[in-house]
């Protein structure tokens, strides 16, 4: 069964994250933790009571409003950012080797509705 949750908007790309740690060491952790917040909220009003007990995949669906970024730039702060946000919320244990099995990514182009969709499936 695979359980579904979407981030509205997009989240900053790795650029901007390594941009801001080279202006002020706090300033990286600051945007970290406002964008795992948001994606927490997500999951929380989206995944009420889900909970893994099994290895997982995740696959990551990136609505991007143009091609400015490239896909590492938008995947690479994101995977950080929802992976720690779903063990925060208590949906996986941990987001290591023996909870996520691995997951996938896919990119569109939305440019009335940027987003990013996740969707989690158990691996038995």
């Amino acid at each position: 069964m695979m359980h579904t949750f979407i981030i509205e908007g997009r989240l900053a790309g790795l650029n901007e994250l390594i941009a801001a740690e080279r202006t002020n060491r706090y300033k990286g952790a600051q945007m970290k933790r406002n964008a795992q917040t948001y994606v927490e909220y997500a999951v929380k009003t989206q995944l009420r009571g889900v909970r893994f007990s099994h290895p997982v995949r995740l696959r990551y669906l990136f609505f991007e409003p143009n091609k400015r970024r490239d896909h590492d730039n938008v995947s690479g702060f994101a995977h950080k950012i929802i992976q720690d946000a779903l063990v925060a919320c208590g949906v996986l244990s941990d987001d290591g080797w023996d909870e996520v099995a691995g997951y996938s990514d896919d990119f569109e182009i939305d440019r009335k509705r940027p987003r990013i969709v996740v969707g989690i499936e158990e691996v038995v």
